[in-house]
């Protein structure tokens, strides 16, 4: 048999991102790979401009999710006001400058000093959906060709590097996460091995006992570690699992 990772994601808030459109960013029930390969990225100690280990990390992957408690979602309605011309930090840990445009409406007002003196702006608006009170228990494997280990895994959940956070900076966990190493020949039984009752989600694979009521469907949740951008889909099953342990 083979070894998984048993984790436990509970929070008051968390969020598991989802397909953004325009302005709105929504959450789903459960991680994506690419959110757990962050995660797992954090606690190894890996730096975001770190794309060939973090790619090479995330085609090692495979996870299963369940949900053992359902969270309410809400909505974080986040404004800023934003200066035509004005610099602000990228995630590629360089200032760029906003390019000027007809966007920028607004006049200039007399309270604006420094920097911000005599420049017209605009209001950004966003939304972000969270979960709260959410727990979701994630179960992860290896690929049989996986340089990294569970046993390497487990030592940089228990002592991360940095602090972890689910979703979300402000997203902190109140239990550990790491719970524990399971036993099971696929994702699945892996689930069924943690007890507990709920609806899941696992990778497609042949010869799956797969319970009544599963459906299989495209979930885009994978990352190009090397581009920065989010691309590319798994073949997943969602279905009830019983949670008898069996």
């Amino acid at each position: 048999m083979a070894e998984w990772l048993h984790l436990t994601l509970r929070a008051p808030l968390m969020s598991f991102g989802g397909v953004a459109i325009d302005h709105i960013g929504p959450t789903r029930n459960y991680p994506s790979l690419s959110a757990i390969t962050g995660l797992l990225g954090n606690a190894l100690g890996y730096e975001r401009y770190d794309g060939v280990a973090l790619q090479a990390l995330q085609d090692q992957l495979i996870i299963a999710a369940l949900t053992a408690r359902q969270g309410q979602r809400i909505s974080d309605n986040q404004n800023a006001r934003v200066y035509e011309g004005e610099a602000a930090w990228t995630t590629s840990g360089r200032p760029e400058a906003r390019n000027k445009g007809p966007s920028y409406r607004n006049p200039s007002l007399p309270q604006q000093i420094g920097n911000q003196a005599g420049k017209k702006w605009l209001t950004h608006r966003r939304q972000r959906e969270y979960l709260t009170d959410h727990e979701t228990r994630v179960v992860i494997g290896l690929a049989p060709s996986a340089t990294v280990t569970i046993a390497d895994l487990k030592a940089a959940l228990l002592r991360p590097a940095r602090p972890l956070f689910i979703g979300r900076k402000t997203c902190l966990p109140t239990v550990p996460i790491f719970t524990g190493v399971l036993e099971a020949e696929t994702a699945l039984a892996a689930l069924r091995a943690i007890g507990v009752p709920g609806l899941g989600i696992w990778p497609d694979a042949p010869e799956q006992d797969v319970p009544a009521g599963a459906m299989q469907y495209d979930v885009p949740d994978l990352r190009n570690w090397l581009s920065g951008l989010h691309a590319g889909r798994r073949i997943v099953i969602e279905g009830p699992i019983d949670g008898d342990g069996a």
